[in-house]
């Protein structure tokens, strides 16, 4: 499964020259990596008070065009590797209109202990088993 949503740019999303300020992109791209787990039956409040954090170890955005003040962006996240430690999102914001994509991004996570904030050496089974299927369902048969 791949998580979609779209997003009109706003006036607050942008910078003074009427285009998207860059953290805006981030923002967008958390929205889709949270919202994706939440269709995959993980609330983020339930994974803390199981003892499970997943922060961000690792970004790679490349900004290919930007988005202006009104268009509308439709994000894309799935997940496109896992390995014992950590849990790969690919993302695109793409622009509607023109279906010309604006950000290319992927981002590693993690889980670490709420109560501790060290590191699993493995990613929680729960995680880990939801991971893997939704990999297995992306990859081309």
């Amino acid at each position: 499964m791949k998580h979609t949503f779209e997003r009109k740019v706003y006036y607050a999303d942008t910078d003074a020259y009427g285009v998207v300020w860059h953290g805006s992109y981030l923002r967008w791209l958390e929205t889709g990596r949270v919202e994706y787990c939440a269709d995959l039956g993980f609330n983020l409040d339930e994974l803390t008070a199981a003892d499970i954090l997943l922060p961000v170890t690792n970004m790679n955005v490349k900004y290919k065009l930007s988005a202006k003040l009104n268009e509308i962006v439709i994000i894309e996240t799935e997940i496109t590797a896992l390995n014992g430690l950590y849990v790969t999102f690919s993302q695109k914001i793409i622009n509607k209109e023109t279906g010309k994509t604006c950000i290319e991004a992927t981002f590693d996570v993690v889980a670490i202990s709420n109560s501790t904030g060290k590191l699993y050496r493995r990613m929680p089974a729960i995680l880990a088993e939801t991971f893997e299927k939704e990999l297995k369902c992306l990859q081309p048969a």
